[in-house]
């Protein structure tokens, strides 16, 4: 049973008295991801508002190790060389990560056009042109995904995504109220928006890509977020059922959140502990799939409490008014 003295005047977090602030907070986060995904959908081929990788498009991923350290001059000289043996439109990144062995010093990844399995003349030529340029080229992976097979990843995706959508939906309505769900939702879209939004700002300024380890990355904000948001959704309706004679909505809210506020932020900051020692000391190859996670987690945080919590309150309060209006 919730205790009325836990209804005070003064919160570490006024979400209610701040309302405006903290929404005006999201719209400025949210507009330039929002131009972002807007300029790639229109300049992009295939109109997406990120950058996809070779997981969607097809394609193949030549990781070479190399002795020397590398400058962009170099990367656009290698460039310029692929061009003149027939190998256009590569994406070619300096992973900057050392080998096992300690005599690599970088790994340079080469994106280019799908190869397949019996197109080791070109990647000879490759290897060669890296030879020219570079000290001890050393091919250590390669990754090939067929433009089916691209097509078919994205298409089941983006089902997982409506699929994951759909299923919190209908679990917070059957566990709340169809308003809880909507709100909920408005709040994954939200964290969803932020990711995939500043995704699209480093695709168009830094040529990142994203692959199937992002789409895994935002279901997992996704859960986490949801998460976050039934915790605190849990605590209002609880002080809802046994204070709302005595005190307001708004009041009730308030109290909820700073009830749930410890909580929320132990839970988010050893996530993003563990999250950052991955970002600084795991592999290249994670690096995207880490950012997505914290991003995500930092926006779940964000949203459940004052995202979530104002447009309840504030769904709260026009209910209570079209209640009085009726009633006079």
């Amino acid at each position: 049973m919730a205790n009325p003295n836990l209804i005070k005047s003064n919160y570490l977090i006024d979400v209610i008295k701040h309302r405006w602030h903290y929404l005006a907070i999201s719209i400025i986060i949210l507009i330039p991801c929002i131009v972002a995904m807007f300029y790639l959908m229109f300049t992009q081929p295939n109109h997406s508002p990120v950058k996809p990788g070779i997981d969607f498009t097809g394609g193949t991923i030549l990781q070479y190790g190399i002795e020397n350290s590398i400058t962009p001059e170099d990367i656009s000289k290698i460039r310029t060389e692929l061009e003149k043996i027939g190998i256009t439109n590569t994406i070619i990144q300096n992973i900057s990560n050392k080998g096992s062995d300690g005599k690599i010093k970088n790994v340079i990844s080469i994106k280019m056009h799908f190869l397949g399995e019996k197109n080791n003349n070109q990647i000879n030529k490759i290897t060669s042109v890296l030879s020219q340029n570079t000290t001890a080229p050393q091919l250590v992976s390669t990754t090939s995904v067929g433009p089916t097979l691209g097509k078919e990843l994205l298409k089941n995706s983006l089902v997982a995504l409506l699929l994951a959508f759909l299923g919190i939906v209908v679990y917070i309505s059957f566990r709340f109220q169809a308003d809880y769900a909507i709100i909920a939702l408005a709040a994954l879209f939200h964290d969803a928006l932020f990711v995939v939004g500043v995704f699209s700002i480093l695709g168009i300024f830094y040529n990142v890509q994203v692959d199937s380890m992002f789409i895994t990355a935002i279901l997992t904000v996704i859960g986490f977020s949801v998460h976050d948001t039934i915790v605190v959704f849990d605590r209002i309706r609880e002080n809802i059922r046994f204070l709302a004679k005595k005190y307001s909505s708004g009041e009730i809210i308030n109290a909820s959140v700073n009830q749930t506020l410890a909580r929320s932020l132990n839970t988010s900051l050893t996530t993003l502990l563990t999250l950052l020692a991955l970002y600084f000391f795991g592999g290249a190859t994670t690096k995207d799939f880490v950012l997505a996670m914290i991003l995500g987690i930092i926006a779940g945080t964000y949203s459940s409490i004052f995202f979530a919590s104002v447009l309840l309150a504030w769904d709260k309060e026009i209910k209570a008014k079209k209640a009085n209006a009726q009633t006079n």
